[in-house]
């Protein structure tokens, strides 16, 4: 999905998939599909996630996020990497030096367990990030 904006496809800027305002949800690469379907079904429960796809990640362009964030209070990061020293430690980390007054919650993240990644499918798609996981962290947020 190759969004085109006003001047053009720009894949070093992150990309607004959706616009909300109970939380911000923050992702990149693999994880975006189960945003995507974790966002629907918080649609459908009346919380309006903002979606904001990263693309890519160095350099790391925040201004989208810390603007989403100062509207909705409240940042989600989804990463298929491992919560310590990865990408959702950056964001959490960077999100909160720089709008920590705007934040009404402390960053949730959900990562892949702290486990080398099992080769086995079922073992695998138990390590990674999942849907439920994604919807479950949401609702803390906003509750």
């Amino acid at each position: 999905d190759c969004a085109e904006t006003a001047d053009g496809f720009d894949a070093w800027r992150p990309l607004v998939r959706e616009r909300g305002d109970a939380l911000t949800i923050v992702t990149s690469s693999g994880s975006l599909p189960k945003v995507v379907a974790a966002a629907e079904q918080l649609n459908r429960s009346g919380i309006r996630p903002e979606l904001i796809d990263l693309r890519c990640l160095r350099p790391l362009v925040l201004k989208p996020v810390l603007a989403s964030v100062q509207r909705t209070g409240r940042l989600l990061v989804v990463d298929e990497g491992w919560r310590t020293c990865g990408l959702a430690a950056e964001v959490a980390a960077s999100v909160t030096e720089q709008a920590f007054a705007a934040l009404a919650k402390p960053v949730a993240r959900v990562c892949t367990a702290e486990v080398p990644i099992p080769y086995a499918a079922h073992l695998e798609q138990a390590a990674l990030p999942s849907v439920e996981r994604i919807v479950t962290a949401a609702r803390e947020l906003v509750a």
